[in-house]
């Protein structure tokens, strides 16, 4: 039991960040905390796909000029998980961009980023 456990050591690291990043988007009441939450939450994510996307013993899939014989497929790594999470990391990185600008403009305007002070501000 323990060795099945401890065999898939990746994915309780997975599940500790997005847990970690979980916390901090729920639990915290700055504003830049609840930003790098979600990013923290996002990564566990991505590194999530790309370890699900390798197989031991597996190739890249890259022919090469003149490959002889057919082509047997379980013998390459499926690169698709890989090409979306590289995605997934253009649209992190925006993602937090426009949150960092957004919250700029809310400290302009309300003059703090904490959560609780901008509602007690709004009403």
């Amino acid at each position: 039991m323990i060795d099945s456990l401890m065999s898939k050591y990746n994915y309780w690291i997975y599940i500790v960040l997005m847990m970690i990043g979980f916390y901090a988007m729920i639990g915290k009441k700055n504003l830049v905390k609840k930003v790098i939450g979600m990013n923290i939450f996002q990564t566990s994510i991505i590194l999530y796909f790309i370890s699900i996307g390798s197989k031991k013993g597996a190739t890249i899939p890259v022919v090469a000029h003149g490959h002889g014989g057919p082509l047997q497929a379980a013998q390459y790594i499926n690169p698709i998980p890989h090409v979306l999470m590289l995605t997934a990391i253009v649209v992190m990185v925006s993602t937090f961009g426009v949150a960092m600008a957004l919250i700029i403009m809310i400290y302009r305007r309300y003059h703090t980023i904490e959560e609780d002070e901008i509602l007690k501000l709004r009403r």
